[in-house]
Parts: structure tokens; sequence; C-alpha cells
């Protein structure tokens, strides 16, 4: 076997998600979108029990799978998946002098992952997951409206 794209060309693979994540939420920069997309993974990680959390970060592309587990507490009470208000406003505690995160950032990082990741996997595991982890990963549809986009 070859060695995979996402080994050879990690930050190629992780700059062309933070575009996208930056363009789905219609910010200026991927500096401002940085802590968009450190605020969706790290909401949904505290959602997700230590053995939940590893199953979804190996479906994540390598960049993105550092970022998911980065400054990890697995001691850390596992929260309720709750509404998305809930987790717009836990994405939004992240650095929040410095958070451009819109209302729909959950979306919009949603989104961008989709593009992402191998969708099977994705969706493979999503399943074994707690409800409401489909709906909390659900991107915008084509017209660009989906549940979770109106979500704020």
């Amino acid at each position: 076997m070859t060695l995979p794209f996402e080994y050879q060309n990690p930050t190629l693979q992780f700059e062309r998600f933070m575009v996208d994540a930056r363009d789905s939420a219609s910010l200026a920069t991927t500096n401002m979108a940085w802590n968009m997309v450190v605020g969706v993974l790290h909401a949904f990680r505290h959602r997700l029990s230590v053995n939940q959390a590893l199953a979804f970060a190996a479906v994540l592309p390598p960049m993105i799978r550092a970022l998911f587990i980065e400054d990890w507490n697995p001691q850390q009470a596992v929260l309720p998946f709750g509404e998305p208000a809930d987790w717009l406003a836990d994405v939004r505690s992240v650095r929040p002098e410095h958070n451009f995160s819109p209302p729909n950032a959950v979306v919009s990082v949603a989104t961008a992952l989709s593009r992402h990741v191998d969708t099977q996997a994705f969706e493979r595991v999503l399943a074994l997951l707690p409800e409401g982890a489909r709906r909390y990963w659900e991107p915008r549809s084509q017209s660009g409206s989906g549940p979770a986009s109106d979500a704020a």
C-alpha cells in the first residue's frame, strides 16, 4: 500500500478544510474560522464518552483528529447533547474575545467536514454515537438551508 495522501500532505489537507470552514461560515479569514472550528470540535467531544470520542476521532483526517483531541480532559463530565443553542454557546466560549463564530457555526463546520472525511466511515461511527450526534454533524443542504443551519 502506498503512503496515504492524508499522511503525505496533512498540512495541505487541513488548509483545504479550514478554507471550506471559512467559506461555509462566510468569514473573511481562516484565522477568524480557527476558534469556530476548535469550538465546534470540542463542543462535540464534550458530549461523548472517552470510547465514543476515540471512535469518532478515528474517522477524522490526521490534523482534524489532532485538533479534536487537543487539550482534552478525559475525566470531564459528559454533557447532554441538548439543542443547537447549547452547542453554539459552547462554541462561542472558546477564546470569546477572539471568537467570530456566526449563528451557523456548527453547520458550517459540519458542511466543511463532510467534504474531508470518508462518508461511509463517518456515517458508521455516527450510528454508534448517542442520539444527537447525527443532528450535530448534519451538513448544509445544496440549497444552503437545513435543520442545523437554521439553529441560532
